[in-house]
């Protein structure tokens, strides 16, 4: 309601990122959200994002992202760059990616990663947007994305 902010989660989600040079300058990066996941603790709310005036579950059930780029702009920071599918639109992001490095833990080697990016959810038809009578939107148009990730090293 315009002076508050909602955050948010995926639950069932699946990623992968290839690599064959140490800098990842190489690195092929994608990614896939099942938006019937969402979680923002409030049913009422989430079952509104499945509908159609956001996500449209049913007809659009994943979101995804597949990378055209990620460039290294050094001490462990990229960007990363690629088309971002929600609905049945696909427009280009960038994210700004931090590496948090790797460790062998015994059991493999992990890997840690942070990477955010806004978006304007109008351009991807989340076309909730009723006017306030104070002025404004109900709902943001801006969203933030901030994907946290431990990956595994494939064997």
């Amino acid at each position: 309601m315009v002076v508050s902010e909602v955050e948010g989660s995926f639950k069932m989600f699946d990623g992968n990122l290839v690599a064959s040079k140490a800098d990842l300058s190489d690195a092929k990066v994608s990614f896939s959200v099942d938006v019937a996941s969402v979680n923002t603790d409030n049913d009422r709310r989430d079952g509104h994002l499945k509908s159609d005036d956001f996500f449209n579950a049913e007809k659009f059930p994943k979101m995804s992202f597949v990378s055209k780029s990620m460039k290294p702009l050094g001490n462990n920071k990229y960007k990363l760059s690629g088309d971002l599918t929600i609905r049945d639109v696909t427009k280009t992001v960038e994210f700004d990616v931090t590496y948090g490095g790797q460790i062998n833990t015994g059991r493999g080697i992990k890997a840690g990663f942070k990477a955010k990016a806004t978006i304007d959810r109008l351009q991807f038809g989340l076309k909730y947007a009723p006017a306030l009578e104070a002025g404004g939107l109900a709902v943001g148009k801006d969203v933030d994305i901030t994907v946290l990730v431990e990956m595994d090293q494939a064997k």
